[in-house]
C-alpha cells in the first residue's frame, strides 16, 4: 500500500473507502473489515470478509468526467473477463456482483475477485516484458470494440497543459512552450487512426494493455496475473513497452518471435516514447492534488529535456 499521510489524502482515502463499503453492501456483500491495499491515483480496498476488491479512482486528469471514467472501466471489465474466460492469467471481475462500474458518493467503482498476493516474490521486470508478448497474442482475438489510442489521453494532455499555464511553480515557461509545440506535432497521430496509419504504414493495430504491463503483473500465491487494464485500447504493441529501454525491448522481441508475432518497430517506439514523456509532463498538473508526484516526475522532466524534440517526429 502506498501511504501519503496528509490531511487531504486521508480525507480522499476515507471517502473512497466509505463509498466502496456502501456500494459493496448495496450489492449484497458482507463487509465488516475493509482493508486498503493501495492508494495513489486509485484507492484499492479489500471488502473483507467478502472475497472482493473494490477499486475507486480518486485522482483524475483534467478533462475527465464520470461518464468517460465509467466507459473506460466497462472496457476494462469486459476485456479482463474475456481474457479470463480464454484461460489467460488475469485478475478477473468478481463473480459475486454484476461486471459493471457502480457509482456511489461521486465515485465510479469496480469490483474484482480477491486473490492472495505473494509479498515475498521479487518482480522480474525483464521476464515480465517478455511475457507481455504472450498477453498481446491472447488479446489479438478480443471481439469487442475498443477506442483508438485512448491511453494517450489526448483531451487530458491538452487540458493539463492549460492548467500548467497557471502554475509556473511546477514548470517554467520555456519548458511549457516546448511541451505545447511537441503536442502540436504528436497529437494528430494519437487522435486519428487514419493519420497514424499514414505516418506508420504497415504497423498493425490490436488490443493492448495500455498501462505498462511489465509493471502491472500481480504476484499471487497461485502464480502471476496480468492486472490493471483500465487504459486498455486499440493501438500498436509498442505502446506497452514505452519508456522501458533496450533490455526490456529485447525481452519483448524474444517473446514476440516465440509467438510468431512481429518485433518492435523503432520508429513507432520513438513515437510512443515521445508521447509517454509528454504524458509525464502533463501529469505535473496533478501535483497540487497529489504533491508526492513531484518527486517521481522531476527526474522524468529532466530526462525529457535531454531527448530529441517530439522524439524526432518533426525532422
Amino acid at each position: 500500500m502506498t501511504d501519503f499521510a496528509t490531511p487531504q489524502n486521508a480525507a480522499r482515502r476515507t471517502a473512497a473507502v466509505d463509498a466502496a463499503v456502501a456500494a459493496g453492501r448495496g450489492l449484497g456483500l458482507t463487509v465488516d473489515d475493509p482493508k486498503v491495499l493501495h492508494d495513489l491515483f486509485s484507492v484499492v480496498v479489500h471488502l473483507a470478509p467478502a472475497p472482493v476488491v473494490a477499486r475507486v479512482p480518486t485522482v483524475l486528469p483534467p478533462g475527465s468526467d464520470p461518464d468517460s471514467v465509467a466507459l473506460r472501466q466497462q472496457a476494462e471489465l469486459d476485456v479482463s473477463r474475456w481474457l479470463a474466460d480464454q484461460g489467460t492469467p488475469v485478475t478477473r471481475p468478481s463473480p459475486l456482483v454484476p461486471a459493471r462500474p457502480v457509482r456511489h458518493g461521486g465515485h465510479s467503482i469496480t469490483f474484482w475477485a480477491w486473490v492472495e498476493e505473494d509479498h515475498g516474490k521479487e518482480p522480474d521486470y525483464v521476464a515480465n516484458a517478455e511475457s507481455v508478448a504472450d498477453l498481446h497474442a491472447a488479446m489479438r482475438g478480443y471481439p469487442g470494440p475498443l477506442p483508438f489510442m485512448s491511453a494517450a489521453e489526448p483531451r487530458a494532455i491538452t487540458a493539463s497543459l492549460d492548467v500548467l499555464d497557471r502554475h509556473p511553480d511546477l514548470i517554467d515557461a520555456a519548458d511549457l512552450d516546448r511541451a505545447r509545440r511537441e503536442w502540436r506535432v504528436l497529437e494528430p497521430f494519437v487522435s486519428s487512426r487514419a493519420a497514424f496509419e499514414r505516418r506508420f504504414p504497415g504497423i498493425d493495430l490490436q488490443p493492448v494493455h495500455g498501462d505498462s504491463p511489465p509493471a502491472n503483473i500481480l504476484a499471487t500465491v497461485d502464480g502471476d496475473l496480468y492486472a490493471d487494464f483500465e487504459l486498455v485500447m486499440l493501438g500498436p504493441v509498442e505502446w506497452d513497452l514505452a519508456a522501458l529501454g533496450p533490455e526490456y525491448e529485447a525481452a519483448y522481441d524474444r517473446g514476440a518471435r516465440r509467438n510468431g508475432m512481429r518485433t518492435l518497430d523503432p520508429d513507432v517506439l520513438a513515437f510512443v516514447n515521445a508521447v509517454g514523456r509528454l504524458r509525464g509532463i502533463a501529469t505535473l498538473a496533478l501535483v497540487p492534488e497529489l504533491p508526492v508526484l513531484l518527486q517521481y516526475l522531476k527526474p522524468a522532466v529532466d530526462q525529457w529535456r535531454s531527448e530529441p524534440f517530439a522524439g524526432g517526429m518533426a525532422d
